[in-house]
């Protein structure tokens, strides 16, 4: 499975830091159903990972308020956006800057997709204490399937990233030492009125790097209208849909 570079990603990332927060709505989402599943816990150190500008930071902190909070991002540009109180590192999933032993809850939320998900719970595992929490939304294999149903027939480069499935998720977990609470996956939607602005939306999140097989160049006015007369075969009365395939996870170290 194939990822792009980490410089790569974080070009992406802070590129679209100025407008992330306008474009992220199904993020917000996300975000919200994760919280919502959290079961009564008091933290004394949590870690935010792959926190972009900080949107989970504000409801974690309202509900945990006497815990330490950590927001990491591989974005600088993105971290400059976090308003919440906390302790700021730009930083790697793959390689926390953390001691062994030092969270209670590790919580992250539509990061991991972007690295190596074993090397990234290892990481996890290490940084939770005995008993501490892994709370984990990441995206599954038919993420922006409508982007591969658009393209499909009209070129061969890759449009989205590979995503894990949810067995595959459960199995990294169970190989990085977790006890899985419980796992649950769903679909959120969201609609635009055309083929492009649904490009500018991705773009906005910095959700449109996708690795080896990438496009290099400028598509043609051709190939873009091929691609648009594809997504039209798609089209519902909200308009052309882009589908988040949402795998959520729990887990005890």
């Amino acid at each position: 499975m194939t990822r792009p570079s980490k410089a790569r990603i974080r070009q992406s990332f802070e590129r679209a830091a100025p407008t992330y927060d306008s474009a992220a709505g199904i993020q917000r989402q996300i975000c919200a159903d994760l919280a919502a599943g959290l079961p009564a816990m008091t933290p004394a150190r949590m870690l935010d990972a792959g926190c972009g500008t900080g949107h989970a930071l504000a409801a974690l902190c309202a509900r945990f308020p006497a815990a330490q909070t950590v927001a990491l991002d591989l974005s600088p540009a993105m971290l400059q956006r976090v308003k919440t109180p906390c302790s700021r590192l730009a930083g790697d999933l793959e390689h926390l800057p953390l001691a062994d032993a030092s969270l209670d809850l590790y919580w992250s939320s539509l990061a991991v997709q972007w690295c190596d998900l074993a090397a990234v719970l290892r990481e996890a595992r290490r940084v939770l204490v005995p008993q501490g929490l892994l709370a984990l939304a990441t995206l599954g294999p038919d993420t922006f399937r409508e982007l591969r149903h658009a393209f499909a027939g009209v070129d061969a480069y890759a449009h989205t990233l590979d995503f894990h499935g949810p067995d595959e998720i459960g199995q990294i977990a169970a190989d990085a030492g977790f006890a899985t609470v419980s796992q649950k996956k769903t679909q959120k939607t969201e609609y635009f009125p055309d083929l492009r602005t649904l490009l500018r939306a991705v773009k906005a999140i910095g959700a449109n790097q996708v690795g080896t097989g990438r496009r290099a160049g400028l598509m043609s006015r051709g190939t873009f209208q091929r691609a648009e007369a594809a997504c039209e075969q798609l089209r519902t009365p909200a308009g052309l849909p882009l589908t988040y395939d949402v795998i959520t996870l729990y887990a005890h170290s």
